[in-house]
């Protein structure tokens, strides 16, 4: 499984913590001396396949350098309900003005990622693959795209410029001589670099467009 490049979510981070924390949490510093400490660990409250990991050790970085996690899962792995998760020691007020931000990312990754994996397990023993598609919230696409992977699931293209998927809209624009323009479509491909395949879209398995066009020399 291709691994997160955490750089990558980093202003995706640092946007929530922004969102969230603001110029401060005042509740926590009301309650709270700055040289407090403190230990909380995560639990699952559901089956769950995780997701998040490094992504949570780049959110407590941001709040607080000295908050540490130590992990008892891994991305990808299952998780029963009632397991530990992870374990966070540190400042309390970093780690209390972290939580929200923390669990937001850790919940909504590992909900792909279990979602992904029940349809994986439900098509175990065929030839199929569950791959995902750009309906994504906006800035977390390269988050989500790791979660389906950690579910089990494959990546398709990652936005309009590394793959041609030729839709139902655009079918309905190109109107007459529709199979002699896809061909041109297709050998224009070729000549394109980092485009990872050429595909048409299809309504029903008995259309006359239902295969994927590949480009020689791409996987």
């Amino acid at each position: 499984m291709k691994k997160l490049d955490i750089a990558q979510a980093q202003p995706l981070i640092r946007m929530a913590i922004e969102e969230d924390l603001g110029p401060g949490d005042v509740t926590t510093e009301l309650l709270f001396p700055d040289s407090s400490t403190a230990q909380a660990t995560i639990v699952s409250r559901e089956e769950i396949v995780v997701c998040g990991i490094p992504v949570l050790k780049e959110i407590l970085r941001q709040y607080d350098p000295r908050l540490t996690l130590t992990p008892h899962v891994r991305d990808g792995q299952s998780a029963h309900v009632g397991s530990k998760l992870a374990t966070i020691e540190g400042p309390l007020r970093a780690l209390l003005s972290a939580e929200r931000v923390l669990l937001n990312f850790l919940q909504r990754l590992s909900g792909i990622a279990t979602t992904t994996n029940k349809y994986v397990r439900a098509i175990r023993g065929t030839k199929a693959k569950i791959y995902d598609t750009r309906k994504t919230l906006p800035g977390w696409r390269l988050l989500e795209k790791y979660a389906v992977r950690c579910g089990g699931g494959y990546n398709h293209r990652l936005g309009l410029y590394d793959g041609i998927l030729i839709k139902d809209n655009h079918l309905a624009e190109l109107g007459k001589n529709l199979s002699m323009r896809l061909r041109r479509v297709v050998e224009d491909a070729r000549n394109r670099k980092g485009l990872s395949f050429v595909a048409v879209e299809v309504d029903h398995v008995d259309h006359q467009l239902n295969h994927v066009l590949k480009i020689p020399g791409i996987d």
